[in-house]
């Protein structure tokens, strides 16, 4: 690459951070920061850290971050945003190699690269994924090492693939499980190629534990793992994309594109073979099976979707007219970055380092992190990342402290862990009827799961200590009553 276009492949890593948002403690960096902070300070979470730990025993991804942290001694928000940014940044590198091997023309692979920049948090059909999140988490680290796996599958150097494909299994296994997928087939088909090629590899799985009744209600909230209860639109996402690789690789053909039919079709049969599994792993009683997610197959085969589009359409369509790239960008970057604005309204679009939140849930556990205790243990509604104006911000991942098991995060960690759901459903079940819980419903869970803190929405702490309030919500104390507690049970 000449030093003009890393320059310029800068910019537009800006650019979509710009469009696209930037909240480090959304979603689930509420099960990725808290591993982090456990790596640094074993003190925090004291309770209930199995919820988050679970998944960070498949993954280095909290070393890694850990392991920056200590190295730069720079403040975590800092070292959070400039791994957000390297990671986009590394993504655009790679896409802007690979669509080097599919097109000759420089502006085919800037259109590849652009089109991709501008849809970074365009939702993947029905898996609940983005192309990238809007915060550093292991699959936007490892998005990088799939697509330089792929190059180096294209250029035949197997060795180098291989050592990409398992810096991402160190960074994420099932996204390696899909990278290694079509990185073999890909192979296989550079070797064998036929007009209808019909032999794909799989990757196999293999799991373990035991399926139970109160495993079932975290499967059925996560409808992206059952793949005939997806909607009609979602469907689309499916169906449309085999449709338009199917005539990608007819033309590709006619065109005598070597490279960029094998690439077509390889992926084809990439998504169909791993749609017949989502389908058979759709039936009732392998609903436990169904955590493997086949269908996030998806997330690779709409970013090379994506890489082939967007090259065909700068080299047939927008070609060197600065205006048509205007007329179509600037309408699809709008679009993509008030799409953001509406899933966080309250929040600032970029939350800068050492900015003042203007999210009031997030100041108030901003409070929590620096006005209480390390070992405290809270509880607020099990559904709180869903009240409209939290902006699904993550408890651990901002106040460091431990609580009470809530439905989507930990609910999560359950439907892919099964063992933890008994002791997730025994929590849930305490706190049932949260929005009516008075002094002595605080004080038995403060003598069943030694709470000591409270967050509530309403102005009054129904006898309890408060001692922080804003206009969303108030951070109180509970008194000690645990021996009262046990007395009357």
């Amino acid at each position: 690459m000449k030093p003009k276009e890393v320059l310029l492949l800068l910019l537009l890593t800006l650019g979509a951070v710009l469009v696209h948002g930037y909240h480090p403690a959304a979603e689930d960096a509420e099960l990725y920061l808290p591993a982090v902070m456990k790596i640094l300070h074993p003190e925090f979470y004291s309770f209930n850290a199995q919820f988050f730990e679970s998944h960070a025993q498949l993954t280095c991804f909290p070393n890694l971050i850990a392991f920056s942290l200590r190295f730069s001694h720079l403040p975590a928000a800092v070292v959070l945003l400039l791994w957000h940014v390297a990671s986009i940044y590394l993504f655009l590198i790679a896409c802007w190699q690979l669509s080097g091997r599919c097109f000759e023309d420089r502006t085919a692979q800037w259109g590849s690269v652009v089109l991709l920049a501008a849809l970074l948090t365009l939702p993947i059909a029905g898996t609940a994924l983005y192309i990238m999140d809007q915060y550093v988490n292991p699959r936007n680290v490892a998005a990088f090492a799939t697509i330089v796996a792929i190059v180096k599958i294209v250029d035949k150097k197997y060795a180098q693939a291989l050592l990409f494909v398992s810096f991402v299994a160190l960074i994420h296994p099932l996204m390696a499980a899909f990278a290694a997928s079509y990185c073999l087939l890909l192979s296989g088909m550079q070797r064998l190629y036929v007009r209808r090629p019909a032999t794909a590899y799989v990757l196999l799985f293999e799991l373990s534990g035991t399926s139970s009744a109160a495993y079932h209600p975290a499967a059925v909230s996560h409808a992206y793992f059952c793949l005939l209860h997806w909607r009609s639109y979602e469907w689309l996402g499916v169906v449309s994309p085999l449709a338009m690789l199917w005539w990608f690789s007819r033309c590709a053909r006619s065109r005598q594109e070597h490279q960029l039919r094998v690439l077509c079709q390889s992926l084809l049969v990439y998504q169909i073979v791993f749609l017949v599994f989502g389908l058979a792993l759709s039936c009732p009683r392998f609903e436990e099976l169904a955590r493997i997610q086949p269908m996030r197959s998806l997330y690779l085969l709409y970013i090379l979707l994506f890489i082939v589009v967007g090259g065909l359409l700068a080299e047939f369509v927008l070609r060197d007219r600065l205006w048509r790239w205007l007329v179509l960008f600037v309408p699809l970057c709008l679009a993509m970055f008030f799409a953001q604005r509406s899933l966080f309204p309250a929040s600032a679009h970029v939350e800068w380092p050492g900015a003042t939140p203007r999210n009031p849930w997030v100041k108030a556990f901003e409070w929590i992190r620096n006005n209480t205790p390390p070992d405290a243990v809270f509880a607020l509604d099990p559904s709180y990342m869903k009240i409209r104006g939290e902006d699904a911000n993550g408890f651990n991942a901002i106040t460091q402290r431990s609580r009470l098991a809530d439905v989507v995060r930990d609910g999560g960690a359950v439907s892919m862990f099964p063992a933890m759901a008994e002791q997730w459903q025994s929590q849930l079940q305490a706190l049932r009827g949260w929005e009516g819980f008075g002094l002595q419903d605080f004080q038995r869970l403060q003598a069943d799961f030694g709470v000591t803190w409270v967050v509530l929405q309403r102005s009054k702490g129904a006898g309890l200590e408060c001692r922080y309030r804003n206009e969303a919500v108030s951070v109180c104390e509970i008194p000690p009553g645990s021996a009262i507690a046990r007395n009357e049970r």
